[in-house]
C-alpha cells in the first residue's frame, strides 16, 4: 500500500499525524502533513486507513 498527501488539499489539520504518528511527519515549514515513506509497513495498514477516512480535506491519499 502506498501514502501520498496532496499538498494542494493539506490544511495542516494534522489529524493524520495524531491518528498515526509513525506513518506521518509535518512539515517545519507550514505545518502540513507528509508521510514518512511512501510505502506503508506491514501491519500498519489499519492506522492509514484510519488517517486517510479522519483527513477533513481528504488529503491522505491510499493506493493498493
Amino acid at each position: 500500500m502506498r501514502i501520498a498527501v496532496d499538498a494542494q488539499r493539506c490544511q495542516g489539520h494534522a489529524l493524520c499525524a495524531v491518528v498515526a504518528p509513525d506513518l506521518f511527519d509535518l512539515s517545519e515549514e507550514d505545518g502540513h502533513a507528509v508521510p514518512w515513506a511512501a510505502a506503508v509497513p506491514a501491519g500498519r495498514e489499519a492506522e492509514a486507513e484510519h488517517a486517510e477516512a479522519g483527513c477533513p480535506e481528504r488529503a491522505v491519499e491510499l493506493e493498493s
